[in-house]
């Protein structure tokens, strides 16, 4: 086993900290209380190679796997949660997915414009009556011979209404079910019956754009199927397996933000002659943050290692996703505790890193999701991919 990291990763991970905290954070405060998102920081993180990982450098990757993305993804998410979003959106999800199911023509069309970002990426599988329930989705995509017609609405999409290519995930045989879904890679800016907008009504993650989608008679190509037609429900569950690892990344980056801070406030702030940090009840409340963070850290580590691997991994990404963000809801909820009142002012980033935490317990497969996937493969009812 090994548990340090190679040259390269180490300068990797610096040179992330280093762009967090001088590019992200000067105008984070400003930025979060407008819900402003900057498409010059994204076009920064995309000239480092930040988008680059798990793919080939013949269509734009660095030459890096899924631990490498961790990496820098952690360092970004100590940060701000919000900023954590787009390694999903332009590398693990459309480009990671498309780079797996698609056509050498495919590849080479769409992936290089996420790695760059000249192309903004999204997937869009959430709707408003659909969300664990993947195959209850109402959007229908309809073979008309010389086109697919699109019907139907999806929400909490990141990127939704600035999105440029992404995937999106319809219904093409209801009878079928599962094997009844297909995905599609679409422009929603350049199709016609298709309507975007933004939801600005988050509790977190501020700075990372999320809408909506309506779909009204659209009409895509025939050739914007990714894989096979009803081949959808299997690239969505292997998507979302490697997104996981995404959350999870930002879990542990949220976690190590507000420990931090926990920690540093905890030797600063002083109550009856002595800082607060030296009364055992903050000890203990530190002990415990610390303890799971690093078992989290730990957990994610090893899940990105194992997909570097091909290795099955599904069982442990799901464990790492789970614990990671529990872990992190529950060291955001403590800085807080530990802040006392400033920890609920804006002035201060414990509220923020519990307002972002929480979302992590949700996207990509809500924490009871992944109990089920973990359950069922420990107690061998399916099989871990």
């Amino acid at each position: 086993m090994q548990f340090g990291m190679t040259e390269e990763q180490q300068m990797m991970q610096d040179m992330a900290k280093n762009f967090a905290e001088n590019e992200i954070l000067p105008t984070l405060a400003e930025d979060e209380a407008n819900h402003k998102f900057r498409l010059e920081t994204l076009r920064q993180m995309a000239e480092l190679g930040f988008f680059g990982c798990a793919l080939p450098e013949e269509y734009g990757g660095n030459g890096f796997g899924f631990l490498e993305s961790v990496i820098i993804a952690e360092q970004i998410a100590k940060v701000s949660g919000s900023w954590r979003l787009p390694f999903n959106m332009q590398n693990i999800g459309p480009a990671v997915t498309v780079n797996n199911f698609g056509t050498e023509e495919q590849k080479r069309r769409f992936i290089p414009g996420w790695v760059s970002t000249d192309a903004i990426g999204f997937f869009a599988m959430t709707e408003p009556n659909t969300g664990s329930d993947v195959v209850s989705m109402g959007t229908t995509a309809t073979d008309k011979g010389d086109h697919w017609e699109l019907n139907g609405q999806k929400m909490w999409i990141s990127n939704a209404h600035i999105g440029d290519w992404g995937l999106l995930y319809a219904v093409t045989d209801r009878e079928a079910k599962h094997k009844g879904l297909t995905c599609f890679i679409i422009n929603p800016k350049e199709t016609e019956g298709v309507v975007t907008a933004p939801i600005e009504t988050k509790l977190g993650l501020h700075c990372a754009p999320t809408g909506e989608m309506a779909f009204d008679g659209a009409k895509i190509p025939k050739d914007a199927v990714l894989g096979e037609p009803g081949q959808g429900f299997q690239i969505c569950m292997w998507q979302l397996n490697n997104t996981r690892i995404g959350c999870a990344a930002g879990a542990i980056g949220i976690a190590g933000g507000a420990i931090e801070a926990a920690i540093g406030y905890a030797n600063e702030r002083t109550q009856f002659g002595q800082k607060i940090g030296s009364y055992q009840m903050v000890q203990a409340q530190i002990a415990d943050m610390v303890a799971e963070h690093e078992a989290a850290r730990l957990l994610v580590y090893r899940a990105a290692w194992l997909k570097d691997q091909g290795l099955p991994n599904q069982h442990e990404t799901s464990m790492a996703k789970l614990f990671a963000s529990e872990a992190a809801v529950h060291a955001a909820s403590d800085t807080m505790k530990i802040f006392g009142s400033y920890g609920y002012s804006t002035e201060y980033p414990a509220e923020r890193f519990l307002r972002d935490a929480h979302s992590l317990r949700v996207v990509e497969g809500t924490s009871n999701i992944q109990k089920l996937i973990i359950s069922g493969i420990s107690l061998g009812d399916s099989v871990n991919r």
